[in-house]
C-alpha cells in the first residue's frame, strides 16, 4: 500500500462553510492525510466542526494584512513540522500566506482555488498583481467556473498547463430534505405572519451583487402582493448603507433582515421566489446560491453571471433577467407566482441540471486525482 500524502488546507476568514466539511467527510482518509491551517480572528464553526471530527488543525490569530508576516513564518514552521507534501490554499489572504510559506518551505504541490472572478480588475486594480503573484507560486490552480479559467488565461496569462476546472461539488439533497420541524423553526424566527409570498435573497451587501436591483423590484410588487415578504441573508458587507436607504421605501413589516443563519438548508425552504441578480457576466467566480436554490426547488429569477452562464437556461430551468433591471425581475417574479405551470416546469427542470452539473462525488474525484 502506498504511504498517505500529507495534505494541508489554508484557509482565511471563513466561519462556517459546508464545502470545507463535505471534504473533511468525503475524501478518500486511506489516501491522505488532511489537516488545516485556519487564519481567522477567533474561534469558528469550521473549527468546531474540525475539533469534532478529530482532524488535526492549526488557527493562527489573523487580523487583516497586518498579520501576513507573522503568519507566513508561522505556517512556514507548520508545514515543515506537519511533512507537509501537498498544500491547497483556499481565498486571497490565505492564498498569500500559505503559498509564499509552501514555496519556503520547499512543498512542490502548491494549489490555491480561485474563489473570485474579475473582482480585482474592476475594483481594486492595485492587486491584480497580487492575484499574479499568487498565480505564480501556484503549481496548480483551481478555476470554480469557465469565467474564472478564462480571467486565468486571457487577462492575467497563466499557462493554460496550470488552470484546472474542476466545479464545485454539493450534498444536493441536504437541500430537499428538510424536516417539518426545521423549517416550522425558521418559519417562526423569520416568517412567524406567515406572510405570503416569500421573496428569498441569500446575499452580501455589495454593489455588484445586485441586491439594491432587487428591493426595487420587490417596492413594485408589494402593489399586487401587500402581504409579500422580502428576506435578506447574508445582511452585511460594504453596501450597507446604501442598501438600508433602499429599505426605506419598503415598510417594515415586509422585510427581514438576517446576519447569519447556519440552518441553511431550512431557509431556502421559506421562500416562495428566489433571487439572485448580479450586474455583470463575470463578476460572480462561481455563485452557489444559483445551485443551491434550484436543489432546492425553488423557482429562481437570475441574472447571467459565473456559473450561471454554463447552465442557466431561461424558462427552462429560471427566468432570466438583464442586468441592472428591476422591473424586468419585478415582472419575472409576478409570473412565476401566477404561472404555476411554469413555475412547476422549471423547478423540476433545475433540480435535475443542478444533480447532473454538480455532484459532490465527482468535483471529490477531481480533487484526488489532482493531489495524486
Amino acid at each position: 500500500m502506498k504511504p498517505k500524502i500529507n495534505l494541508t488546507y489554508i484557509v482565511s476568514n471563513i466561519d462556517k462553510a459546508y464545502a470545507f466539511e463535505w471534504i473533511v467527510q468525503f475524501l478518500n482518509r486511506d489516501k491522505f492525510n488532511l489537516s488545516f491551517i485556519l487564519l481567522n480572528p477567533g474561534n469558528s464553526e469550521l473549527e468546531l466542526f474540525l475539533k469534532k471530527s478529530q482532524i488535526d488543525f492549526h488557527r493562527l490569530n489573523y487580523h487583516g494584512k497586518g498579520s501576513i508576516p507573522g503568519s507566513i513564518i508561522k505556517t512556514y514552521r507548520i508545514l515543515k513540522l506537519t511533512g507537509t507534501q501537498i498544500v491547497h490554499t483556499h481565498l486571497f489572504d490565505a492564498s498569500i500566506v500559505g503559498l509564499i510559506a509552501g514555496w519556503l518551505a520547499g512543498i512542490t504541490k502548491r494549489i490555491h482555488t480561485r474563489h473570485h472572478s474579475d473582482f480585482h480588475h474592476v475594483y481594486y486594480p492595485k492587486a491584480v498583481k497580487f492575484d499574479k503573484i499568487v498565480n505564480f507560486l501556484s503549481t496548480d490552480i483551481i478555476a470554480i467556473s469557465k469565467v474564472v479559467e478564462q480571467i486565468l488565461i486571457n487577462k492575467e496569462r497563466v499557462s493554460k498547463k496550470k488552470v484546472n476546472l474542476i466545479h464545485h461539488g454539493f450534498r444536493l439533497d441536504e437541500f430537499s430534505n428538510v424536516s417539518d420541524l426545521a423549517l416550522d423553526y425558521i418559519r417562526g424566527k423569520y416568517n412567524p405572519g406567515n406572510r405570503w409570498p416569500v421573496v428569498g435573497v441569500i446575499s452580501r451587501y455589495t454593489e455588484w451583487k445586485g441586491v439594491q436591483n432587487t428591493i426595487e423590484a420587490f417596492r413594485m410588487l408589494l402593489v399586487d402582493f401587500p402581504g409579500a415578504l422580502l428576506v435578506l441573508a447574508n445582511a452585511h458587507g460594504n453596501f450597507k448603507v446604501e442598501i438600508q436607504k433602499k429599505l426605506k421605501a419598503i415598510p417594515n413589516e415586509n422585510f427581514v433582515e438576517i446576519q447569519f443563519e447556519p440552518e441553511l438548508f431550512s431557509l431556502y425552504q421559506l421562500f416562495s421566489v428566489f433571487i439572485h441578480a448580479p450586474i455583470n457576466r463575470e463578476i460572480e467566480a462561481f455563485g452557489q446560491t444559483y445551485v443551491e436554490a434550484l436543489a432546492a426547488g425553488i423557482p429562481s429569477v437570475f441574472t447571467l453571471s459565473g456559473i450561471a452562464n454554463e447552465f442557466i437556461k431561461d424558462r427552462e430551468n429560471a427566468i432570466v433577467v438583464d442586468y441592472n433591471n428591476p422591473g424586468a425581475i419585478y415582472i419575472a417574479i409576478r409570473e412565476l407566482l401566477n404561472n404555476k405551470l411554469l413555475s412547476d416546469r422549471i423547478t423540476v427542470n433545475g433540480r435535475m441540471d443542478v444533480y447532473n452539473y454538480f455532484n459532490l462525488d465527482r468535483m471529490v474525484l477531481s480533487l484526488e486525482l489532482l493531489y495524486e
